[in-house]
């Protein structure tokens, strides 16, 4: 997965230190289909995600990793969830913590394809016949992006 410039210039200051930072995932529906993509860092199907540049709205990054990704013209619509996603150490050392921000998004235009090369393939998978995801928040995530309730926020007790 390509690391943004920022990350790396914060890298360099900081090392592998803990570094929050915000993501986002474009849960992208068409027809009764949602978008998904293998990755091509782990192999796993998931929604759209990449994470927020600095100074950036999350729905418009939503949107542009949607088409960087995947070649998918979206518009978003709605933010779902917003959660913490547990520490992630790298293999390389580094050390970030996410916060996700999920967002429901509605495709606008164009055919799925991978198209940065941060996945394998990328294709519509019926909603009520989603294959088995790797990792199980990933299904959370859709499922609360397709919910119809308010947004979801995680913690605050």
């Amino acid at each position: 997965m390509a690391t943004p410039d920022f990350v790396l210039e914060l890298r360099r200051k900081i090392g592998t230190a803990p570094l929050p930072l915000v993501g986002v995932t474009a849960v992208v529906v068409r027809d009764g289909q949602v978008l998904l993509g293998r990755r091509s860092d782990n192999g796993h199907l998931t929604p759209v995600t990449g994470i927020v540049d600095p100074g950036e709205e999350p729905a418009d990054a939503a949107v542009r990793e949607t088409l960087e990704e995947a070649g998918v013209t979206c518009r978003a619509e709605r933010l779902a969830w917003v959660h913490q996603i547990p520490r992630v150490v790298y293999a390389h050392g580094d050390v970030v913590d996410y916060l996700d921000l999920t967002f429901l998004c509605r495709w606008v235009s164009g055919d799925p394809y991978p198209a940065d090369g941060e996945m394998t393939q990328v294709g519509w998978y019926d909603v009520d016949r989603l294959p088995p995801l790797e990792l199980p928040d990933m299904l959370t995530r859709i499922r609360r992006a397709l919910g119809d309730g308010p947004t979801l926020f995680e913690g605050g007790r």
